[in-house]
């Protein structure tokens, strides 16, 4: 797990801090850590960060260093990995299962899976999911397999997008949500609109529509939590499901709502990676049933 770099002759006479810094976007604070634990190479050779370079030097960045995550229980489980790769782990989350531990969540999350796995190949890292989904919302799950990979993943705005099914028909077939959104006054989970919360934007395009429900393709400008549930309740079409936000169903008992795409550049390779995974049976069978 080696970043790389090879010195252009515009960075002559910089020191591999600037190079650091300017272009590879590392954080102060991983640089800090990477200069205590003498991961910075130049040309093969432990350096000093400090030092200049040259056109054509070659400056090597070693991030497989070995980490305490014993914060995490370990708990065997079956992963749908959708992709891998030495940097990366992105996982097709099912529904009713946390993506972090928490009290009520402690050893049965998505991430005590993913510390098995990691378990399982040698990997001894940190469980660092970059998105999250909520408890009952299916689909795409990114874990970065080192800081690096987490810092530069964080600082783009993935390119999400969501499958829902609402109550009712919407007049507008494409469309926006612009509603801020902030924490409910007295509840740690529930979230509401207020002119005091935070900017907010769902762009939504109506994909079918069936007699008391329709099937929407949602992309997140922003990604605050619950967003998409909070928003179409809002304008009076909640999730089919969503008994937090809107009612119960006995067409499905969860909220209807599917992570399906994750689009982003890959922070080594710069690669344009594009993910796509079907939804779930539950809603899978609610289209069928309906069309």
């Amino acid at each position: 797990m080696k970043l790389t770099y090879l010195v252009k002759k515009e960075d002559s006479n910089k020191t591999i801090n600037e190079i650091l810094s300017n272009k590879l976007n590392i954080s102060n604070r991983l640089k800090t850590k990477l200069i205590k634990s003498e991961n910075i190479y130049l040309n093969n050779t432990k350096t000093d960060s400090r030092n200049l370079i040259k056109h054509n030097d070659l400056i090597t960045i070693d991030l497989s260093e070995q980490e305490d995550n014993s914060n995490i229980l370990s708990t065997k489980m079956n992963l749908n990995i959708i992709y891998e790769d030495e940097w990366l782990l992105i996982i097709n989350k099912p529904s009713n299962i946390a993506t972090h531990p928490s009290n009520l969540h402690y050893e049965n999350s998505i991430s005590n899976g993913v510390k098995y796995y990691y378990n399982q190949i040698g990997l001894k890292k940190k469980i660092r999911p970059v998105n999250r989904l909520d408890f009952n919302t299916s689909g795409i799950v990114i874990f970065a397999k080192c800081e690096y990979i987490q810092e530069q993943l964080s600082k783009q705005m993935l390119k999400k997008e969501y499958l829902c099914i609402i109550t009712g028909k919407l007049e507008n077939k494409q469309g926006e949500i612009n509603l801020p959104i902030a924490r409910k006054a007295n509840s740690i989970i529930e979230r509401c609109i207020s002119q005091n919360g935070k900017n907010c934007i769902t762009s939504y395009t109506v994909l079918k529509e069936f007699k008391d429900y329709s099937l929407v393709k949602c992309k997140l400008e922003t990604g605050r939590t619950h967003q998409i549930r909070v928003h179409f309740s809002a304008i009076g079409h909640p999730l089919l499901g969503d008994t937090l936000y809107g009612e119960p169903s006995n067409l499905i008992n969860r909220q209807a709502l599917h992570s399906y795409q994750v689009e982003f550049i890959h922070p080594v390779s710069k690669q344009k990676l594009k993910f796509q995974c079907n939804p779930p049976n539950d809603i899978g069978k609610i289209i069928k049933y309906f069309d």
